[in-house]
């Protein structure tokens, strides 16, 4: 590996944590922000879900910019326009500023984020890419589990406000490299980027989003519409988003599909895992974050090697098996009730969850880089699987969330039922807060107990149903395994 080869590597794996980083070190601060902003769960959804929402909408646009412009100068772009926003993030007076700041975050990453690999793609030989994209998908997606433990750490130790800050000066480390080591890239192809596409996705996805969080199901219908005319305007556009041809490979189709049933369950468990565990099983924000750790080591561990064994083996049974014990994992998560060690709780599932992961990630990654014949779409082809990838957290954030509502409801209602009309009417009016629902005031201590006990219940048995259903989710990734050749290139 030549030296500008490792600059290169560094740069993409620095600037794709910094981005990716953020989808998860701030579900472990949510909790603290949620009580110092005074926000409701329906805010903790939109501050997750704006970053999701302009990521994966514009994603597209930016694998196309960058395939035109030049793919480091976009990187570039991308990496500053990331650093401002995280430090206006920081700087939030309250719930409405820090959730622009993060729709501003999310266009950085979406000029970044597709341009990393694509990057990378270009600057190392085929025979040489799988352990490069291997490396790059370790460390990236070891910095996406490290996000919870940084996040806790950097609440209990500094403040929120420092989960954002801590961007800037990885950013301007990226950015000398990027100025001084990496190789500038030409236009892979011309003409204009396709606004119109960028607007129907970022329409439908919204609408969707909308829906979901604020429980208005008429505003799914424009959305939905608008997603059916993204795909139709994608059949005619000169310099479509989404080049429908690169889904005449079977493995880029099945790679895609495993994205977004295993990230959609992904997303949906880690959104709340740390809600259970700060909320219900008292752990502070840095221990919540180290539960997270046997995922951390896993990945560490296993994500390259598994990349290796892709190159040797062929990906189709990393893509299947991986799913599948990813899914056993999300499983074991569900049976916690309140209490007991980490060990023999929490611990296993975790560790299952990140060993299923670790054998996945590598392989689905270079099998995206690696199943289309036409290079000059590489960018365009990591801005579809990233695209993918957040908008499976964006959907699944929202659409669990409003299920564990149900649930919690339901269960609220349940062990309440024998409690005064007035207490039970004031709880189920905060059952959109969930674990943070608090007792009305003036009730007596043993009421008090008993209504936070039954808040604690009903969150557990609502974060069991959503571990379930995102197991399930998980296994049906299976079959987008079993989609994807045995060996890159075949077709």
């Amino acid at each position: 590996m030549t030296s500008n080869q490792r600059w290169t590597l560094t740069a993409t794996i620095l600037g794709s944590a910094m981005a990716f980083i953020d989808t998860t070190v701030i579900n472990v601060a949510l909790p603290v922000m949620q009580t110092e902003l005074r926000a409701g769960v329906d805010d903790a959804q939109w501050i997750v879900d704006a970053y999701l929402l302009v990521l994966s909408a514009l994603i597209l646009a930016g694998g196309s910019l960058g395939d035109q412009f030049g793919r480091v100068r976009m990187f570039g772009f991308g990496v500053a326009t990331f650093a401002l926003a995280s430090i206006w993030c920081g700087a939030a007076p309250g719930a409405l500023s820090l959730i622009v700041a993060r729709t501003f975050q999310g266009v950085g990453a979406a000029m970044l984020v597709p341009g990393s690999l694509a990057i990378i793609n270009e600057n190392f030989p085929r025979e040489e890419r799988g352990r490069a994209i291997g490396t790059w998908s370790a460390l990236t997606s070891l910095a996406i589990i490290l996000g919870p433990l940084l996040g806790g750490f950097l609440v209990q130790a500094i403040s929120w406000r420092a989960v954002f800050y801590i961007n800037a000066p990885i950013a301007l480390v990226v950015l000398w490299a990027v100025w001084r080591r990496v190789p500038a890239s030409p236009p892979a192809r011309g003409g204009s980027v396709d606004w119109l596409g960028t607007a129907l996705v970022t329409l439908g996805l919204g609408a969707v989003t909308f829906a979901l969080i604020e429980s208005v199901p008429l505003a799914g219908i424009p959305g939905a519409l608008a997603l059916v005319a993204f795909i139709f305007v994608q059949r005619r556009a000169a310099n479509p988003l989404v080049p429908l041809s690169l889904f005449r490979s079977r493995s880029f189709t099945g790679a895609n599909v495993l994205t977004l049933l295993l990230y959609g369950a992904l997303s949906a468990a880690t959104f709340l895992l740390p809600f259970n565990l700060i909320q219900v099983q008292g752990y502070s924000p840095a221990a919540a974050g180290a539960a997270f750790l046997p995922f951390v080591g896993t990945m560490s561990l296993l994500s390259r090697f598994s990349g290796g064994l892709a190159d040797r083996i062929g990906p189709r049974l990393l893509l299947t098996t991986g799913p599948l014990i990813a899914a056993c994992g999300l499983a074991l998560l569900a049976r916690p009730s309140i209490g007991g060690s980490y060990w023999t709780t929490f611990f296993p599932g975790i560790l299952i969850l990140g060993i299923g992961m670790s054998i996945t990630v590598a392989p689905l990654t270079t099998t995206v880089m690696t199943s289309i014949d036409d290079e000059r779409h590489a960018g365009a082809a990591s801005g579809i699987n990233n695209a993918v990838a957040r908008a499976a957290g964006l959907l699944s954030i929202a659409a669990f969330g409003v299920l564990a509502i149900v649930v919690f409801e339901r269960e609220l209602d349940r062990h309440l039922r024998d409690a005064p009309a007035e207490v039970r009417q004031a709880m189920l009016a905060q059952s959109v807060k969930l674990a943070d629902a608090r007792p009305p005031a003036g009730v007596d201590a043993a009421m008090r107990g008993r209504v936070e006990a039954a808040v604690r219940q009903s969150f557990v048995k609502a974060f069991r149903v959503d571990a379930l259903a995102a197991a399930a989710l998980a296994a049906l990734a299976a079959v987008g395994g079993l989609m994807v050749e045995k060996k890159f290139g075949v077709r």
